[in-house]
């Protein structure tokens, strides 16, 4: 039920990387035999010809050879064998330019479109190969009725062409009926040739429709439907219930980690409950204050309650607290902007020590930031300035 739920589902999505991939694996690449078939005719029709002349001499000395016969080779049958043998052996060296051309035409052409691509799995059995319902739809379908189309193309093609230059013909076969054998079989070797290459060049239309219908094809096969998309996903990165604990689990050693940071902070600049901005500053060093630790509403209130446990002061300032917030990331240096502001602060905590509590009270200071730095809770530049 739910295989035919699969394959009714509409495919209007384009292949992934991933789909097409798979696909050359399996031997799945766009293919036309049509730019094969006509590349390795017209080469072949080229050949004949150019070299047409001397091939077929070479094929009328083989031939006159193999029709002699002498006493030896009817007395002795083994003489007569070895002739035949030899007789093989030079029609194959005779042809051979055109098997090798043939050859190097079709390696040449098989990857003009979709690229070359051998897999071992387009080579393995398959029992879909040897379904017989499946077999019927391939030799009832639409791939094989436009392979029928294709071959009635070629042969109107090339048949008619191939009548119209013999009928344009008659009048020199004619006059070639008159000649001695040699010249007759020249004259008519040559009209043929010219209209086996005429013929075979019409091939070039049928691969020209071919090709791009292949491509188009292939894309429309590698589709896939919505749900093969969802499926594919979930295999390359997971479902998204498992990649949601991950990110929790990501931020419960995150926030673990910023929080054991704390006991290195020197204060905690709250708002007062809705955002904590932890800093750290070493005086003998060069380098401005670092933010250690940051967060709004819960992750905050978890911050204040560390700093509480490892007696880090706090030190209440909305303006502050949220310019660091917005502005500065975790193991961050404060921005430039931010300096003296931040600088009074420390001051204030590395000093508070030193006086008495009332005199603290009041020398505390009040940081200002530049304008441009004021935000409202979420993060919004705001013009309201406050403290």
């Amino acid at each position: 039920m739910a295989d035919q739920q699969d394959e009714s589902q509409e495919k209007t999505e384009e292949p992934t990387a991933r789909r097409l991939s798979k696909a050359r694996e399996e031997g799945q690449i766009a293919r036309s035999t049509e730019i094969t078939i006509a590349a390795s005719v017209i080469s072949v029709a080229i050949y004949i010809y150019l070299f047409g002349s001397s091939l077929l001499g070479n094929v009328a000395n083989i031939f006159a050879k193999g029709l002699v016969f002498d006493s030896l080779a009817v007395l002795e049958p083994q003489v007569a064998a070895g002739r035949l043998a030899d007789a093989m052996i030079e029609a194959l060296f005779t042809i051979l330019p055109i098997l090798i051309l043939t050859g190097v035409v079709v390696l040449a052409c098989s990857g003009l479109i979709g690229g070359y691509n051998f897999s071992w799995k387009s080579l393995q059995p398959k029992a879909s190969k040897f379904n017989p319902i499946a077999g019927l739809k391939r030799m009832f379908g639409m791939q094989a009725l436009v392979n029928l189309g294709k071959s009635i193309a070629k042969f109107l093609l090339v048949g008619g062409v191939t009548y119209f230059l013999i009928d344009a013909s008659i009048m020199e076969f004619a006059e070639i009926s008159l000649m001695a054998l040699e010249p007759g079989l020249t004259a008519s070797a040559s009209i043929l040739t010219t209209a086996f290459l005429v013929a075979s060049s019409t091939l070039i239309i049928i691969a020209l429709i071919d090709a791009p219908y292949q491509v188009y094809q292939h894309n429309q096969k590698m589709k896939m439907s919505l749900k093969e998309v969802k499926d594919e996903r979930k295999d390359t990165e997971g479902s998204p219930e498992v990649k949601q604990r991950i990110r929790q689990k990501q931020r419960e050693v995150s926030a673990a980690r910023m929080l054991e940071a704390i006991a290195e902070a020197d204060v905690v600049i709250t708002n007062p409950e809705h955002f904590a901005v932890a800093l750290a500053y070493d005086p003998s060093s060069e380098d401005p204050p670092k933010v250690v630790a940051k967060g709004a509403d819960l992750m905050a209130e978890r911050i204040r309650e560390r700093a509480g446990e490892e007696g880090v002061p706090l030190f209440q300032s909305p303006v502050l607290a949220r310019a660091l917030f917005f502005t500065t990331e975790i193991e961050a240096f404060i921005p430039e902007p931010l300096f003296e502001a931040v600088a009074q602060v420390i001051a204030y905590i590395f000093n508070i020590n030193s006086i008495n509590r009332s005199s603290s009270l009041r020398d505390k200071p009040v940081p200002r930031v530049p304008d441009n730095m004021v935000f409202d809770s979420e993060g919004r530049q705001s013009e309201v300035y406050d403290q």
